[in-house]
C-alpha cells in the first residue's frame, strides 16, 4: 500500500505558515505597546522628580521652568496616550486575525489527523488481508 498524503497538505502549509506571519505581526504590536507603557512610566517618574524639586526650590524662576517642563511632560504624555490607544486598536486587531487563522489552521489539521487514522484502518485491514492469504496458501491440506 501506498504511503500516507493528505492532498491539502500544501493548503495546511500556507496556512500554518500565514499563522505564523500573525503570530509575529501580534508579537509586533505588542512590543509596540509595551515600548509606550515604558514610555508613560518614565514620563510619570520624571513629573515625579520634577514636583519634589519644585517643593524644594524658593527661586521664582525655577518654579516656572518647573511648571513649564511639567506642561511638556503632559503634552507628551497625552500624545503617548492618543498612540496606546491606537495601538490597543491593532493589537486587538492582529488577535483577531491570530484567532482566525487558527481556526483554519485546526480545521485542517483534525481533517488530516481523520484522513490519516482513516488511510491507517485500511492500511491495516489490507495488511491482515495479506496475511490471511498468505497463511492460508501455507496450510497443509488434509
Amino acid at each position: 500500500m501506498k504511503k500516507f498524503s493528505f492532498e491539502l497538505e500544501k493548503i495546511l502549509e500556507f496556512r500554518n505558515f500565514e499563522k505564523q506571519e500573525a503570530e509575529a505581526e501580534l508579537a509586533k504590536a505588542l512590543s509596540k505597546e509595551n515600548e509606550i507603557k515604558s514610555n508613560l512610566e518614565m514620563i510619570a517618574k520624571q513629573m515625579i522628580i520634577s514636583n519634589q524639586s519644585v517643593d524644594k526650590s524658593c527661586s521664582f524662576d525655577d518654579v516656572i521652568a518647573q511648571s513649564r517642563y511639567n506642561n511638556l511632560l503632559n503634552h507628551q504624555k497625552e500624545e503617548l496616550l492618543q498612540e496606546l490607544t491606537q495601538a490597543n486598536l491593532i493589537t486587538e486587531e492582529k488577535r483577531s486575525v491570530l484567532a482566525e487563522c487558527m481556526k483554519k489552521t485546526v480545521a485542517l489539521e483534525k481533517m488530516k489527523e481523520k484522513r490519516k487514522e482513516e488511510w491507517k484502518t485500511a492500511y491495516d485491514y489490507e495488511e491482515a488481508e495479506e496475511i490471511d492469504e498468505a497463511s492460508s496458501h501455507l496450510k497443509p491440506e488434509k
